[in-house]
C-alpha cells in the first residue's frame, strides 16, 4: 500500500489514537510490530496517518494493548473503511490546509458548540460579513481569493442541516463591526433567523457576567462519535490549532460547561440582540 504524502486531519487523529491505545497499555512500538508480524516503521506509519490499516488489524491492535473501549474502537474501524473524499477536497489546490482541515472536522462532527468573543461562528456569517472579514487581512488579499474564501465559509453553512450546534456568543462579538454599520444589522438580522433553526441553539454572554468563562480565543468544540474522538479547534491569528488530547478536551469541557451556566437563555439572546440592533 502506497504511503499517503499528506494524510488528513481525520487520518491523523485515527494514527493519533492507535498510537494512545497502545501506550496506554505500556506496549513499545517495536513490540508492537513483533505482535503484528510487520516491520516497526509499519506501526510509524499507521500512527502518524501515512498508512492505512484495515479493520481486523485495528481490532488485532486493541486486543494486544487490552483496550476494552468498543465504542471507540467502533468508530475507529468506522474511520478506517471511509472511502471517497469530502466536497472540501475542491480546494485543496485553492486553499491552505487550515480551510480544508475546518471543514472535514465539521463534516464528521456529531455536535458542534462554539465560542465567539470577537467575531461571530464561520457558520453563521452572511456573506457581506464574511467577505468583510477577509478583506481586513493585511496584507490585503486579492478580490478573488475572498470570494473563494467567502463562497467556501457558506458553503460549510451546510453541515448544520443535519448536525446540533449551539453557539455561546459574547457580547463584543455581537457589537464588533466588520464593513460598516449596515453589515453589522444584517448579520444580527441573520443571526436572530438561524437562532429560530431546530437544532440550532444561539445563546449570549454578556458584558455584565461578572467573570467570562470562556477563552480569549474563539473556540470550537467538536462532538466525535467517541468521546475521545472530540477535537477542538481554536482560532489564532497565524492560522488554526487543534487539540485531542485528554487533558485539553477535559479543560475545553469545563469551559463550555461554565458557558451554559453564565450565558442568557436563547429568548433573553434574541431580546439581547434585538436590543443591539435598535441601538445602532
Amino acid at each position: 500500500m502506497a504511503l499517503r504524502p499528506n494524510p488528513t486531519l481525520r487520518q491523523r487523529r485515527l494514527g493519533t489514537e492507535l498510537r494512545r491505545i497502545r501506550e496506554q497499555a505500556g506496549i513499545g512500538g517495536s513490540e508492537l510490530a513483533r505482535e503484528l508480524g510487520i516491520h516497526a516503521t509499519q506501526v510509524t506509519q499507521m500512527e502518524s496517518g501515512r498508512s492505512g490499516i484495515s479493520v481486523e488489524r485495528l481490532r488485532t491492535i486493541a486486543t494486544v494493548c487490552m483496550c476494552t473501549n468498543q465504542p471507540l474502537i467502533d468508530a475507529m474501524a468506522a474511520i478506517a473503511t471511509e472511502r471517497g473524499k469530502g466536497w472540501w477536497e475542491e480546494y485543496r489546490n485553492t486553499l491552505t490546509t487550515d480551510f480544508l482541515e475546518v471543514a472535514e472536522l465539521e463534516g464528521h462532527a456529531e455536535k458542534i458548540s462554539f465560542c465567539n468573543t470577537v467575531y461571530l461562528p464561520g457558520l453563521l456569517q452572511t456573506r457581506s460579513y464574511a467577505s468583510a472579514m477577509f478583506a481586513r487581512l493585511v496584507p490585503p488579499l486579492p478580490p478573488q481569493e475572498i470570494e473563494t474564501r467567502t463562497v467556501f465559509r457558506l458553503r460549510r453553512r451546510e453541515v448544520l442541516e443535519a448536525t446540533p450546534a449551539r453557539a455561546f456568543i459574547h457580547e463584543a462579538a455581537l457589537r464588533m463591526q466588520f464593513g460598516g454599520p449596515a453589515v453589522l444589522l444584517e448579520q444580527l438580522a441573520a443571526l436572530l433567523n438561524d437562532s429560530e433553526r431546530p437544532g440550532l441553539s444561539i445563546r449570549v454572554v454578556p458584558f455584565a457576567v461578572d467573570t467570562f468563562p470562556g477563552a480569549g480565543e474563539n473556540l470550537t468544540y467538536v462532538e466525535g462519535p467517541a468521546p475521545e474522538l472530540d477535537t477542538v479547534q481554536m482560532d489564532i491569528s497565524p492560522g488554526t490549532l487543534f487539540f485531542d488530547s485528554p487533558a485539553n478536551l477535559a479543560k475545553y469541557r469545563t469551559i463550555f460547561s461554565s458557558l451554559d451556566a453564565s450565558a442568557l437563555s436563547e429568548e433573553q439572546s434574541r431580546d439581547f440582540i434585538r436590543s443591539i440592533m435598535k441601538e445602532m
